[in-house]
């Protein structure tokens, strides 16, 4: 089974980062969706089936914040395993995320091995 992921982040460059890192992580990926806000990400969540959401939290339009509530709001995307991958430090918007099912977190700037061990970590559980 390969996997899809969904990359969310307002920076092409860091969307494309993540996505080459996945797709050399030696993980068997079906396709990177990408999104540039929450409200695009929720869209693509809507009509694709994901394995796996990385986001940002700061972002125009709909944060990563507004993102992971609605998706923990909504019955079959609070399954999704999300992990934020952002400058954000605040250890109390953290704990909100950790709180609101989010599985992991990477701090900008993150090297390949961080993505690649935070996404094993989560889906190696999983038959793939």
């Amino acid at each position: 089974m390969a996997y899809n992921f969904l990359v969310v982040d307002d920076s092409v460059t860091v969307r494309r980062m993540i996505g080459k890192t996945l797709a050399l992580s030696g993980l068997p990926v079906q396709e990177v969706f990408q999104a540039s806000n929450g409200r695009e990400a929720l869209a693509i969540l809507d009509a694709n089936w994901i394995d796996l959401v990385l986001t940002d939290i700061n972002m125009p339009e709909m944060d990563g914040m507004e993102m992971v509530r609605a998706m923990s709001n909504d019955e079959v995307l609070r399954a999704v395993p999300v992990v934020v991958v952002s400058t954000e430090g605040s250890q109390t918007r953290i704990q909100e995320l950790k709180d609101r099912g989010v599985r992991g977190y990477i701090r900008k700037p993150f090297t390949p091995e961080a993505i690649k061990g935070v996404v094993e970590g989560i889906l190696g559980g999983r038959d793939g």
